[in-house]
């Protein structure tokens, strides 16, 4: 089947609705998460994610240094993102160490649900091994969520008259079905 002209940009050009947002976090993506250490440097990591009523959740092993400044500092930025499809879901949020590392604790069943859902059927094989290793069991409430779904630009970022096309010309949405979605 032959692809149209503009079928690279994705179904939807623009922000996510609420439903979309679930759907994309459901899926096997890590977080990109940003925090500051001790020294108030910024400090990246990446984890798996949990998407459960708004918030994410995190489990982290007892010796994980972002575990450690979140505990110590609770903002943090974030980032969840598929390249490929140009989808994101990026923002601020308030982290609370619901559990500090122990044994058996509620991360288990966190722990549990996230190896299906990143390794797949035998995703407790990894897990199995380890479970007498102590964790951190983290949750991530969003104060400020931006979303992006399709190739294309923001709105927001459009310099117009500059002699070059229009932004609906550019981005292939003059009478697209594609069109739609918040800008952000």
């Amino acid at each position: 089947m032959a692809r149209t002209k503009d079928e690279f940009r994705g179904k939807k050009v623009g922000g996510m609705s609420p439903e979309e947002i679930d759907e994309f976090l459901d899926r096997d993506l890590c977080i990109y998460l940003a925090c500051l250490d001790e020294n108030g440097h910024p400090h990246v990591a990446v984890a798996w994610q949990e998407w459960r009523e708004g918030v994410f959740w995190l489990v982290a092993r007892k010796r994980a240094r972002w575990a450690e400044h979140l505990a110590h500092d609770r903002y943090v930025s974030f980032v969840v993102e598929l390249s490929r499809t140009h989808e994101k879901v990026w923002g601020k949020g308030i982290a609370e160490v619901v559990e500090q590392p122990n044994i058996g604790g509620a991360w288990v069943e966190v722990a549990e649900r996230m190896s299906v859902r990143y390794l797949g059927e035998d995703g407790p094989k990894y897990l199995v091994p380890t479970i007498q290793q102590p964790r951190w069991l983290i949750r991530i409430t969003p104060t400020e969520i931006q979303t992006w779904q399709g190739a294309g630009w923001a709105p927001r970022y459009w310099v117009g008259d500059t002699g070059g096309p229009g932004y609906e010309e550019a981005h292939g949405l003059v009478g697209s079905p594609r069109a739609g979605g918040c800008e952000t």
